[in-house]
């Protein structure tokens, strides 16, 4: 009578020639790795947030879960050098008759050690007082060499006169002084592996757009966005930004949970050459998809046209263009109005109803 305790998965020298693959025990997935012929086993569910191990790739004896790249032992289950207290479960694994058998039964238990919850995921807060205005300048100029940059020129004239003409709290946050990895596309890999915060953030605390998202999602009631226009559209930084942050709005699509409610955001948008309302729409439309809201006329732009290649003199119109400037005092003015209503009305409510936004789930 065969034992029922142990399962096979399949001939030994078959599976013998992946190094890491899933194989299934009954509805269980199982990490089988293979390595100078002697055979591993251990759960296939990452302690993290499930990434499917035997998918990942193996680092010497380490499995590698490709969704976040948290590491186990292909043979003992245990973490990484340093967290070998967190473990995912391990099988036993035998050779016999050519075949593959491994334990139905783990003999080992898994063991998530207590991580501390990533500042970024406290609780949304209400809060009393006069609007916070945060001004993100996208200008690709080097911290190093400075030169003027149009869009920020204006974007510093409109947190002044929040802070002189209107008395506002303000911060500001220049993208180009800021080091932050690109976007690495986890939710292509599983609507779960893009998590809140961004898992690069939680991964490699030398990453800096955690500035970026504690100002847009707990600090900041307005946001002024500062854009150069570069080949027709936002500037790289710009995009490099907002591909992160689309782990805002996949909380709305996976979770239904709104980040970002009654934050009121405007655009300025400068540049040597024309396509401003490209520019403006694919702002708008991306800020409107993590739920912030805009005033009446949500953009000052400055173009001198295509053909305006004597950018010095670019420079020049707009700092000083008083028409320019009183433009963007009247936008940060329009801003604090509406958030101001908003804020007033007491609408408060974080979350849509189910199943709201299921249809924006492309990607």
């Amino acid at each position: 009578m065969s034992d029922e305790s142990w399962i096979d998965v399949g001939a030994a020298a078959e599976l013998a020639g992946v190094a890491l693959q899933q194989v299934m025990l009954g509805d269980r997935p199982i990490a089988l790795s293979c390595e100078n012929g002697t055979f591993g086993a251990i759960a296939g569910t990452c302690n993290h947030v499930g990434g499917p191990l035997g998918e990942g790739h193996l680092d010497g004896d380490y499995v590698v879960c490709p969704w976040h790249y948290w590491k186990f032992h292909r043979v003992t289950g245990e973490g990484e050098p340093g967290y070998e207290a967190d473990r995912v479960p391990r099988h036993e694994v035998k050779v016999e008759a050519g075949r593959v058998l491994v334990k139905r039964e783990p003999i080992t238990t898994r063991n998530r050690l207590p991580h501390a919850p990533h500042p970024l995921a406290r609780e949304l807060e209400e809060r009393d007082g006069p609007p916070r205005v945060l001004g993100i300048s996208t200008t690709a100029m080097d911290p190093e060499h400075p030169r003027t940059s149009t869009s920020q020129l204006l974007l510093d004239h409109a947190l002044e006169h929040a802070r002189t003409a209107l008395g506002l709290e303000t911060r500001s946050l220049r993208l180009a002084e800021l080091t932050f990895r690109a976007c690495e596309g986890f939710y292509s890999k599983s609507a779960r592996a893009c998590t809140w915060p961004c898992s690069i953030t939680q991964l490699d605390p030398e990453d800096q757009m955690e500035q970026v998202y504690e100002g847009i999602v707990h600090w900041a009631d307005v946001v002024i966005v500062a854009t150069p226009i570069r080949w027709g559209a936002a500037s790289s930084l710009y995009h490099k930004m907002v591909e992160r942050m689309n782990c805002v709005q996949n909380q709305i699509t996976i979770r239904d949970r709104v980040l970002i409610r009654d934050k009121v955001v405007g655009f300025v948008i400068t540049g040597g050459q024309d396509n401003i309302q490209a520019v403006a729409g694919s702002m708008l439309g991306f800020f409107a998809e993590i739920g912030c809201v805009f005033p009446p006329f949500p953009y000052v732009a400055h173009s001198r046209g295509w053909s305006a290649e004597d950018m010095e003199n670019n420079v020049r119109a707009v700092a000083a263009s008083e028409e320019l400037k009183a433009g963007t005092s009247a936008l940060l003015d329009r801003c604090v109005e509406l958030s101001r209503r908003l804020r007033g009305h007491g609408i408060c409510d974080r979350k849509v109803p189910r199943g709201g936004r299921k249809a924006h789930r492309d990607r």
